[in-house]
């Protein structure tokens, strides 16, 4: 089809003046610092008698210096806005956020479109699932439709400038009556999130007004954003734990919008987005074509009006799904973002850009070196790059909503065109409640699932038949969403010659989640009998006998075993050191085992209805196994944060909270000033911060001279009282006091859990000895998922697993332990052997010389050092005795071949045979270090129960070591 679109210039309108807000206009081109930062279509604002402009209901204008508006306020305005226009409508989001307040979507159209808003709404719909019409009818549809434009505000907090601009825009749409802008309105229902961080929002506002009333003071940083995550919360596209990201795959749902516009600002002045690539290898190629059209056609017409800085290309790589607008691209819509130079605070700033003013080839029009920048500046740039997207979206409708019915089409066809077929998760999963998780993690994403109701056979990847169970969830690849699913369960290549990725390169759902799930080429399982989900799949457990001696549950490190341990915390229970058999059943080592006497005697009526709960099975037995056990825990558990980054403790708290596992939320401040930290506490656990055991010690500074930097609810700041910390002074850190008490914390019984980089204040500092870090050289290993063995499965860290666990892995930390014959020489794999002949696990062979004697061979036990007395003698007090040395539980796998799993990996030596898990007895106590982050954005489960076993079993983490 030809593209159309209407077209204006800077030099002469081709749309008559509307009536104009001549004091509004007046204030709109004294707020912009050059005329070059303005565009015919935002250079005014229309006059209305019956509809409120922002002013006259916020009372000033939008991009007022000084000025940044409440979320109570945006919202107070598009109700004005609503019960003003028969052309915009406000809706309620289905949840709130985690703070307890709404989050809006306003609707903006003809006022006929939106008297037919469920038709529209059923059009898309029809269109996103083409099983039920014919291409006749589809064409009838899509001549009918009319597409859903998108944009939505402020999911990053300190990016202030969207929730303005979408204000203005609204009213704009709703009264402007230029043929431009009724086009707009005529052909498509513009929908607008104006805030979708609406907890950071505040907080960010706050900030800025505690800025403006002490110009002289250092203004606390944002902190926090939400209750959990900070940038993080446009990183929750993979795990939907975030009501803003359940909010935005729940509204998609039910719209279908053609376009998801994501509001950014960082880079100048505007970059559209396409990325650098690789792109995401499952979409349909259509919808990479559609973010270059709609890019490019922007830069066009910013570029032909003067405007600088307007590009594409050199920003972002467009491969991880794990973004908010995803909500669109892996549901055959199209999902784009703007960057556009925002200055966090509405002061008007002088501004240094730096490389990016550079030319080139993809930014032919680069921005200004030095600029003065103004928030109306870039309200200037956002809307009216927003204002050309939707008239030419508007202008080709049909276009765009036949490419949607398209990419529905052929997301259908994927299961017997490009494969694979389906997936499968078996029905004798060992995780059926973790399985069941995932499972509904699919379904909220409006991907379908279905049940097999008998067993079936197909043939696997080698061509041999395979046999699942009746139960077995089947996610076919002939359904509307199979690319959403298909690139969540698939397996991912990161080629490392590709650009650096912009975030992780792995991801894939089944292996992070410990589930097994197997891909199926086999078109024959489309044939299977199988029903389809009407409801989230539940694992309904239970109590399975009459014994009266006591009951048994398998350590299967599903996570609701953590759940059951809290829940039932005045119940005595214990923990199978070794792997048992009770009749024909087999158990894993760190199997629940909870005695009748000395319990509670309504103990089977609570395990019933606990068990039932939370997808577990215990079983009543006559007589309890005679086997070395030791007592499960129930820790006082505390969760660090600092004052300098509390995004990733965020994604602890989560899994906490819904787990429902009591903690303590403390701040480095409570650790430097409470030295008695074993009278609060038994496990201390540290999530990942950056920078230097140094920065991370010392925090924010706190110098002489300087006033407090306060972080707490105030009159100026009432939405800082709604976190989930607050202090009078943000400075000084956990300081040397706080390592000391850490240390006796330790030393006195506690466990400390330093998560990644905060190992470094465990090793530098030296809380622990025999470990060390070494700096990546050559290994490329950014954010994938890597296979890793247990190199000691006695370990109570490694209870319910199996041998092998794939887990998360970025880059660093990489751990080595040092062997107690390496005092002065550096860790255990140091050095190598000298080139040579044959591989790297030959013996060197001097040539022509008397050859060694062999080493004779010495009796050795798993996990016990074999010294010389030569050894003995040289190391003297140095030597660690062997129960006290570092017991690495889990390393990753040796073999360089099988070490990843999904993502990007070179240099693979470096990593192969590395610790990922090092458990440190210091005192009575101990320090587990992680490697990998147990944690990680609501997509690790599988690894969940290395920290929980370590937790629950704190005191006795010394069982089964030799």
């Amino acid at each position: 089809m030809p593209l159309v679109a209407q077209r204006a210039s800077r030099d002469r309108r081709t749309d008559p003046l509307p009536t104009l807000d001549p004091a509004y206009t007046a204030k709109i081109k004294e707020y912009t610092t050059a005329p070059y930062f303005l565009t015919e279509l935002v250079d005014h604002l229309p006059a209305s008698a019956t509809v409120p402009s922002p002013d006259k209901v916020l009372g000033y204008v939008i991009g007022t210096p000084g000025k940044l508006t409440y979320t109570k306020d945006i919202h107070r305005y598009f109700r004005a806005l609503e019960k003003a226009s028969p052309r915009v409508r406000v809706f309620v989001a289905p949840e709130k956020s985690e703070e307890g307040r709404e989050q809006l979507l306003v609707l903006v159209s003809d006022e006929e479109n939106l008297a037919r808003l469920d038709r529209y709404k059923e059009i898309t719909a029809k269109l996103a699932d083409p099983r039920q019409i014919t291409e006749a009818e589809a064409e009838k549809l899509i001549a009918e439709g009319k597409p859903f434009y998108w944009a939505s505000g402020s999911i990053h907090s300190p990016e202030t400038g969207s929730p303005e601009m979408l204000m203005e825009l609204a009213y704009r749409l709703a009264v402007e009556e230029t043929p431009f802008i009724q086009t707009i309105r005529r052909n498509l229902i513009v929908m607008i999130t104006p805030v979708l961080e609406v907890d950071g929002h505040d907080k960010m506002v706050d900030i800025y007004n505690y800025r403006k009333a002490n110009p002289d003071k250092f203004a606390p940083p944002l902190v926090y954003w939400g209750k959990y995550v900070a940038h993080d919360n446009n990183r929750d596209g993979l795990g939907m734990a975030l009501a803003l990201s359940r909010n935005q795959m729940k509204t998609f749902l039910e719209y279908h919008p053609t376009i998801l516009h994501d509001l950014h600002e960082s880079v100048p002045f505007l970059y559209t987005s396409t990325g650098t690539g690789p792109y995401n290898a499952w979409l349909d190629p259509l919808v990479i074509d559609e973010w270059h059209v709609l890019a490019y056609y922007e830069i066009e017409e910013m570029t032909k009006r003067g405007v600088p800085g307007v590009w594409t290309h050199g920003f972002y790589d467009g491969w991880a799904p794990n973004y908010m607008f995803y909500v669109a691209n892996g549901h055959n819509a199209i999902g784009r973002f703007y960057e556009t130079f925002g200055n966090s605070v509405a002061d008007t700033l002088e501004r240094t850009v730096g490389a990016q003013a550079q030319r080139d080839w993809y930014r032919p029009n680069p921005p200004l070196p030095r600029v003065r920048w103004s928030l109306r500046n870039n309200i200037n740039l956002q809307q009216s790059a927003l204002l050309f997207a939707m008239n030419f979206v508007a202008a080709n409708k049909e276009r765009f909503l036949r490419n949607f019915y398209i990419k529905s089409k052929r997301a259908i066809a994927k299961a017997t065109n490009e494969g694979p077929a389906a997936y499968v998760i078996p029905g004798d999963e060992a995780r059926p409640v973790e399985a069941a998780d995932m499972v509904n993690l699919l379904r909220l994403m409006g991907v379908e699932v279905h049940r097999a109701t008998a067993d079936f056979t197909v043939k696997n990847k080698d061509g041999k038949e395979q046999r699942f169970p009746a139960g077995s969830y089947i996610v076919r690849m002939d359904q509307p969403y199979s690319r959403m699913a298909d690139m969540l369960l698939d397996t991912q290549y990161y080629n490392v010659n590709d650009p650096r990725p912009y975030d992780d390169t792995g991801w894939t759902l089944g292996a992070l989640r410990n589930v097994r799930t197997v891909r199926v080429t086999d078109t024959r399982v489309l044939q299977a009998p199988m029903e389809l989900l009407t409801s989230d799949a539940m694992v309904r457990g239970q109590v399975i006998g009459s014994g009266a001696a006591g009951y048994i549950i398998n350590h299967n490190t599903d996570n609701t075993l953590a759940t059951l341990r809290f829940r039932l915390a005045d119940v005595r229970m214990e923990a199978a050191e070794d792997p048992f058999k009770v009749g024909d059943r087999q158990f894993n080592a760190g199997s629940f085992i909870i005695r009748a006497e000395g319990n509670p005697p309504d103990l089977r009526q609570r395990l019933e209805a606990a068990t039932a709960e939370l997808g577990l099975t215990a079983y009543a037995v006559e007589k309890l196994p005679e086997i070395k056990a030791h007592p499960l825990a129930v820790p006082r558990v505390a969760i660090l944060h600092t004052w300098t980054n509390t995004q990733n403790d965020g994604w602890f708290r989560i899994e906490f909270d819904r787990l429902k596992i009591p903690y303590t939320y403390i701040s480095d401040q409570v650790v430097r000033n409470t030295p008695n930290l074993r009278a609060r506490f038994d496990v201390i656990i540290f999530p990942p911060v950056g920078g230097t055991a140094q920065a991370i010690v010392n925090g924010i500074p706190k110098r002489a001279g300087d006033a407090p930097i306060p972080w707490r609810g105030s009159e100026m700041t009432p939405n800082l009282a709604l976190s989930p910390d607050q202090t009078d002074d943000m400075r000084g850190g956990m300081g040397l006091e706080g390592v000391l008490n850490l240390r006796r914390f330790v030393e006195e019984g506690g466990l400390f859990i330093p998560i990644t980089n905060c190992a470094r204040v465990a090793l530098d500092y030296g809380l622990v000895s025999g470990v060390a870090i070494q700096e990546p050289r050559q290994l490329q290993a950014r954010g994938s998922v890597y296979n890793a063995t247990f190199a000691d499965r006695r370990s109570p860290i490694a209870y319910g697993y199996g041998e092998t666990l794939a887990i998360y892995f970025n880059q660093a930390p990489l751990f080595r332990v040092q062997q107690p014959t390496a005092r002065m020489e550096g860790g255990e794999m140091s050095g190598g052997r000298p080139s040579g002949r044959g591989s790297p696990t030959d013996p060197d062979i001097v040539q022509a010389m008397p050859q060694p004697e062999p080493t004779p061979a010495r009796p050795s036990r798993s996990g016990e050092e074999q010294l010389t007395e030569e050894q003995r003698l040289m190391l003297g007090p140095f030597l660690t005795p062997a129960n006290e040395r570092p017991r690495v539980v889990l390393r990753f796998v040796p073999d360089e071949k099988n070490l990843l799993v999904s993502g990007m990996l070179a240099g693979a030596a470096e990593l192969a045979g590395a610790p990922a898990v090092i458990d440190v007895p210091v005192g009575r106590g101990h320090v587990v270090l992680f490697a990998t982050n147990p944690m990680w954005r609501h997509q690790t489960q599988g690894s969940f129960f290395l920290l929980f076993n370590a937790l629950l079993n704190f005191d006795h983490l010394d069982a089964g070591r030799r």
